[in-house]
């Protein structure tokens, strides 16, 4: 018995203990999966981003997967080295049980506020954002896997406008047959592709179609369908009305870049650009977008 005391307690000593170990210094911001905070380190004095997963969401989810080897998103971000991806440090759990990463604190603003309130920071910067957010996702797709929430909350933008970061592999999965069957739906409604809203078989053209909505968002600050609810049946429309035409919106925008940013929304995987590279070089060309 003492042995398994011991045991217990040494399996314990492992889990971190938040409050022994860092300092809160801002208030957490609740998300979807998952609870945020910023910490700074008492024996460094260090300040980290510190991602506390909800436990029974988190649990919910990985449900949906019985029997299959999904990596947590702890050790998938880990496992992410790339410049336009926040870098995560380690993760594991709390004395309570619940998951937790631990990552840089990225200092900027999230795309999706910039988007909304128009931030002047972005005007110029839109071309050069979107090639470092297609270099990104570039990465995950190299890795083998689909991001599954690409969306403007999940990317972060510096200061300055100049440069950003992914985030959040919350619904991230491995691009291998078994975790692409139709029935999965889950990511953000308005930046869901038709297959997934449909309940149809996915893969990392998915998140092509979710980057397009992206792309337009940050290149109009609107979506290109109406946004009336937030939900998935916003969602619907996806598949059965054409995008709002990018130039009626933004009438001096490249021709190229207007394209590429419409072939990424289109109803069938197919039609898409099959991989991030292939949209890279659709806009290769481009040497800035206009502001007017």
């Amino acid at each position: 018995m003492k042995l398994l005391d011991k045991l217990a307690a040494l399996f314990k000593s492992k889990r971190l203990d938040i409050p022994a170990r860092f300092e809160r210094i801002r208030e957490s911001i609740t998300g979807t999966m998952s609870e945020f905070m910023v910490v700074r380190e008492h024996t460094t004095g260090r300040i980290y981003g510190l991602k506390i997963l909800d436990k029974e969401k988190q649990e919910f989810f990985d449900s949906r997967f019985q029997g299959l080897k999904r990596p947590c998103e702890g050790e998938i971000a880990c496992g992410m080295k790339h410049p336009n991806i926040a870098e995560a440090y380690e993760h594991g759990l709390l004395t309570n049980g619940q998951q937790y990463v631990l990552m840089e604190m990225v200092d900027g603003r999230g795309l999706q506020a910039m988007c909304n309130d128009h931030d002047p920071h972005l005007e110029g910067e839109q071309l050069n954002l979107l090639r470092q957010m297609s270099e990104a996702l570039i990465y995950v797709h190299d890795q083998g896997y689909i991001h599954r929430d690409i969306c403007s909350r999940n990317f972060i933008v510096s200061r300055d406008g100049k440069t950003v970061k992914l985030i959040d592999f919350g619904l991230t999965l491995p691009a291998k047959p078994e975790f692409m069957t139709a029935g999965n739906r889950t990511g953000t409604p308005n930046y869901m592709s038709p297959e997934i809203v449909r309940r149809r078989p996915t893969d990392q053209r998915s998140d092509i179609f979710a980057f397009g909505v992206t792309a337009y968002r940050l290149c109009c600050y609107e979506f290109p369908w109406p946004a009336a609810t937030g939900t998935g049946k916003d969602a619907l429309q996806h598949d059965t009305t054409p995008p709002r035409d990018i130039t009626s919106v933004r009438p001096f925008i490249d021709p190229r870049l207007a394209k590429a940013i419409h072939s990424c929304l289109k109803v069938d995987p197919r039609e898409r650009p099959q991989t991030m590279r292939d949209f890279l070089t659709m806009i290769s060309g481009i040497q800035e977008i206009d502001t007017r």
